[in-house]
């Protein structure tokens, strides 16, 4: 199950999000993501786990919680939307 976390610490790295999970069960993948021109923390990240009930569990207990002082939200992640581009240009006239 793909988690989303939100709110993070800059100072937070993937590490410290693995192991704030890693109590809960077997922990695949954790990513902070970061912007790809600085390379700080955006403040948020996804944590992959193998096991859906633990996952649950997870989420249950650390949404809310306090992380390197600042209240973390924890949910399941929603899909990635495409992006509908819009044209440049429309010959359009209403």
């Amino acid at each position: 199950m793909n988690i989303y976390v939100s709110n993070l610490s800059f100072a937070i790295e993937d590490e410290d999000l693995k192991s704030y999970f890693a109590e809960y069960g077997e922990v695949t993948s954790a990513k902070v993501i970061t912007d790809k021109y600085t390379g700080r923390s955006k403040g948020f990240g996804f944590v992959e786990m193998s096991d859906d009930e633990a996952a649950q569990k997870a989420i249950a207990e650390l949404d809310g919680a306090t992380a390197d002082g600042r209240t973390i939200k924890v949910s399941v992640a929603k899909p990635r939307e495409e992006k509908r581009s819009k044209p440049a240009y429309s010959n359009n006239r209403w």
